[in-house]
């Protein structure tokens, strides 16, 4: 790994555990993992000496940590879907119900909450979408070049003419997200409840905070390993041989 030279979503995909340094750091490393240690602190204002202190601090060995990275497309987009599209899925009406209760309860004390309820809804509408897109659409094809690579035969021509066009629009919806709970967090104080805030209301900030990280690393596995691999292989499965 070059700290220097490598794009920031290729440090994470060598080795997941930066993640939490650029997190640390307030730096994108899934939605806008396309750039270099010195490309986003120029933008945010930061020292990348400091960032590169960190990423040197991290210890040789990483056997603890998932090398998805190394992972067959197919088995790559399983998890995806199994993993993260299951997490959306379950915690949506869960943190749904929360946000409905406290703007009930706490609305008026808080009006900001309304902004967060309305966010959130807007997000769990279009991810939903977005889910079933990867699902129905791009995932399946994905597995079927595997096959394709695999057994040696001709992968059949998708309707979306190649796999370009609906990673690029799965990336642009990526982004939407991002910045949605980009604003959430700005809103909630990066998920700190107020000095009056009940249980329910601590419970709702925290699983509101998993939810970001976890979206962080769905889309990161996306962005950063799966798409870019997917784009690599259609390209060798049309290349005359």
């Amino acid at each position: 790994m070059n700290t220097k030279t490598d794009f920031i979503g290729d440090m994470v995909a060598e080795d997941f555990r930066t993640a939490a340094i650029f997190k640390k750091h307030g730096i994108d490393f899934c939605c806008k993992g396309g750039r270099t240690i010195e490309d986003a602190c120029s933008n945010k204002m930061l020292n990348p000496e400091d960032v590169y202190a960190d990423l040197g601090s991290l210890p040789d060995s990483s056997d603890s940590v998932i090398d998805f990275n190394s992972w067959p497309l197919d088995l790559l987009a399983d998890y995806i879907e199994k993993t993260h599209h299951r997490y959306v899925e379950e915690k949506t009406a869960v943190l749904q119900a929360f946000l409905d209760k406290l703007c009930r309860v706490h609305g008026g004390r808080h009006p900001e909450l309304f902004e967060v309820m309305s966010l959130f809804n807007e997000s769990a509408q279009d991810l939903s979408a977005h889910m079933k897109k990867e699902e129905l659409i791009l995932f399946p094809f994905v597995r079927n070049m595997m096959k394709a690579k695999i057994s040696g035969t001709p992968v059949p021509h998708p309707v979306f003419g190649t796999v370009e066009n609906p990673v690029a629009m799965m990336q642009h919806e990526h982004t939407v997200e991002g910045d949605r709970f980009r604003k959430i967090a700005e809103i909630t104080n990066e998920y700190l409840p107020p000095a009056d805030a009940c249980n329910t209301y601590k419970v709702a900030f925290a699983t509101l905070q998993d939810f970001e990280n976890d979206l962080h690393k769905h889309i990161h596995l996306e962005n950063n390993i799966l798409f870019p691999k997917a784009i690599r292989l259609e390209k060798e499965l049309n290349t005359p041989s």
